[in-house]
């Protein structure tokens, strides 16, 4: 059984054929799914679709490389404030220098008013960061989380990665793994200790080795977990037990008695 902790589930790809969708996970075993929004648009849909499935929870924010307004902070006070049964977390969030389409002091602004939502109503974070380890380092160890959060589709180095996981962040643990060529990722994998990670797809993006060109799936994190296997020197069954219990207790929202029933 396993959750997948960022997963774009009400993008097109998924949504055109739902039924066929979660068939899909469920015959995977993922037992949660967490879906991040990346607009205020998106809102509404994750949160009917959250509503809808058992399976699937709800991660609201504004993603960096998005255009928003000071209105959207606005409907995501409102939407957390009035649909808190299956959200469990503030996201996807963060900063990227990588695109420069949006403003650099913009992208500063819109997470730290996020990051202020997140303490508010003391929920973790779902953090995209490209190029912006350092200054995000910085950004959370000032905002300092009751219940912090993951760093997404984490790229950095070892050193990057145990200063996020001192301050009490989980690692994220995605596709980019299954690259030969990700060698400091892998090796960073390998030896962070094993109750920093959590698992994720980041679905329809972010596609295994082999696969480029074809939609990412949820149900490839199943091979995710075959191949952090690989690289721990852990037991499957002690890796998947323990990061079952990371997720569960960073997303302290989800409903661990429907979790454990179905394991």
């Amino acid at each position: 059984m396993f959750i997948d902790t960022h997963c774009h589930f009400n993008f097109p790809a998924f949504v055109t054929d739902l039924d066929n969708s979660i068939n899909h996970i469920r015959q995977a075993q993922i037992t949660g799914l967490i879906i991040p929004a990346v607009c205020a648009d998106h809102f509404s849909q994750i949160l009917q679709l959250s509503g809808q499935y058992h399976e699937l929870y709800a991660a609201l924010g504004l993603h960096p490389i998005y255009q928003h307004s000071p209105t959207d902070l606005e409907i995501l006070v409102d939407k957390v404030s009035t649909h808190s049964k299956k959200i469990v977390a503030i996201g996807e969030i963060g900063l990227d220098r990588y695109d420069n389409s949006i403003a650099w002091q913009k992208q500063l602004d819109f997470f730290r008013a996020q990051l202020s939502i997140a303490k508010r109503f003391d929920l973790p974070i779902l953090v995209h960061s490209r190029k912006t380890h350092d200054v995000i380092y910085h950004e959370l160890h000032q905002a300092n989380l009751p219940c912090r959060g993951v760093i997404h589709g984490f790229s950095g180095s070892y050193q990057q990665a145990m200063q996020f996981v001192k301050l009490g962040y989980y690692i994220g643990v995605g596709g980019v793994i299954s690259y030969a060529r990700a060698n400091k990722t892998r090796q960073t994998i390998a030896k962070l200790p094993l109750e920093s990670l959590v698992l994720e797809t980041d679905a329809p993006d972010m596609p295994l080795s082999g696969r480029q060109g074809q939609i990412n799936r949820p149900e490839n994190i199943v091979d995710i977990f075959k191949i952090l296997c690989q690289l721990r020197p852990e037991n499957p069954i002690e890796i998947r037990d323990t990061i079952l219990t990371n997720t569960l207790t960073l997303f302290n929202r989800i409903n661990k008695m429907e979790i454990l029933n179905q394991t």
